[in-house]
């Protein structure tokens, strides 16, 4: 008994002595000073030119006020960066991590949760800018998922999903309002149809989407999933999909990689609809040279998916300190109103504008955020994410019934 406390004691200690290792935000003079010369290396999708200017502008500017260099690892799915990170914990590497920060949410943060892949909890809380973010009307900030956050990633930009089309080749009043509607579309327009191929997030997206429109129990995806069940549960999103697949693009045996190749089909005319998780996408895809100024966008009347996409710090980061000032810039109102500009990106943000400072405010103010982006009140509720068992579990069903093809 004696030897049991013992080694439970030293447990304690040592797992005490690796939290006490990490910077606190709450000492942010400290925080600046430990992060000063310090190497970030950021793994983040890497697949969109404008977000990849985004992080390089971000990055830059860190370096020229804080001194923190940053290193874009660009990946081409998360779950990867996650890997890196999984294998450095089974080979006892506790410190010096090839990861210091990941843009992650969903399946990636519960996984990484779960296995006590991430830095202590609390810090994102702790961040001089948290006082801006928008936690009374942005449930999501603390609910990755229905995974609770607890201060374990920092919010970076907020998503709901909406459709897109060509007006001058496509009539708006025809758009489909739902799910169903849009498979009836698809039938009467084959092959002007498609979805990005699942694992990646865009397309996964759209499976949760039909799933959630047409579950019998929505409480269910609250819910982690129940394999003794799933056949049941998801019976109605895969007859779907099997009447779907035949009036695809390429009458279902291809998929685009991701959203950046859908939207070149659209721009190609290769196909009518497409859609993303950017209320904001349309209009700044119009504003590159893209997409062609005649491109609108609608969504659902009953309602599309939303979530907020998150930066996290791995357990055994290198750069904690770089980490930590990096993260809160990501937050800071310049930074937030950049990112929200068509122009720039687009990505809406995860402040609340009314508590920012009067020049801050005029600053989001100024935005034209595009004319192909609906108004907050036009885009429809919000649909709740499932639980992230779900998508693993889809996504493997999906893979085996229409993955061979491809």
């Amino acid at each position: 008994m004696k030897l049991l406390l013992s080694a439970a004691v030293s447990l304690f200690a040592l797992t005490g002595a690796v939290f006490a290792a990490d910077p606190d935000p709450a000492s942010w003079d400290e925080v600046l000073k430990d992060a000063k010369g310090e190497t970030v290396y950021w793994n983040a999708w890497g697949g969109a030119e404008n977000i990849n200017a985004y992080i390089e502008w971000a990055g830059d500017e860190v370096e020229k006020r804080y001194g923190v260099k940053v290193v874009h690892v660009k990946v081409d799915d998360t779950a990867k960066a996650v890997g890196t990170v999984v294998a450095e914990k089974a080979a006892g590497r506790s410190e010096g991590g090839a990861v210091d920060l990941i843009w992650i949410n969903g399946e990636n943060f519960a996984s990484m949760k779960r296995e006590g892949l991430l830095m202590s909890p609390g810090w994102a809380e702790k961040l001089p800018n948290w006082r801006y973010v928008d936690i009374d009307n942005k449930p999501t900030i603390r609910t990755d998922f229905t995974i609770p956050v607890e201060g374990l990633e920092s919010p970076w930009g907020m998503a709901k999903l909406v459709f897109f089309h060509d007006s001058a080749r496509t009539d708006a009043a025809t758009m489909p309002k739902s799910a169903d509607g849009l498979l009836e579309w698809a039938k009467a327009h084959p092959g002007r149809f498609t979805y990005p191929q699942p694992p990646d997030f865009v397309g996964s997206s759209f499976l949760k989407q039909v799933l959630a429109e047409k579950i019998a129990d929505k409480a269910l995806l609250q819910q982690p999933v129940d394999e003794a069940s799933f056949a049941e549960v998801t019976k109605p999103l895969f007859d779907y999909l099997d009447a779907l697949n035949p009036v695809l693009w390429r009458s279902g045996k291809a998929f685009p990689q991701n959203y950046p190749a859908m939207k070149q089909l659209l721009a190609d005319y290769e196909v009518d609809i497409i859609f993303a998780f950017n209320p904001s996408e349309a209009s700044s895809a119009i504003a590159s040279g893209e997409l062609p100024d005649t491109v609108r966008s609608f969504t659902f009347p009953g309602g599309t998916l939303a979530n907020t996409h998150f930066v996290a710090i791995p357990f055994n980061a290198n750069a904690k300190a770089g980490a930590l000032v990096l993260a809160d810039f990501l937050i800071s109102a310049e930074a937030q109103a950049r990112k929200q500009d068509p122009k720039v990106w687009g990505d809406p943000t995860v402040l609340a504008v009314d508590k920012l400072p009067e020049e801050a405010k005029a600053a989001f103010a100024a935005l034209d955020l595009g004319v192909a982006t609906l108004k907050p009140e036009e885009l429809g509720p919000a649909l709740d994410e499932p639980h992230p068992s779900w998508m693993e579990r889809i996504e493997t069903e999906w893979k085996r019934r229409y993955g061979a093809a491809n």
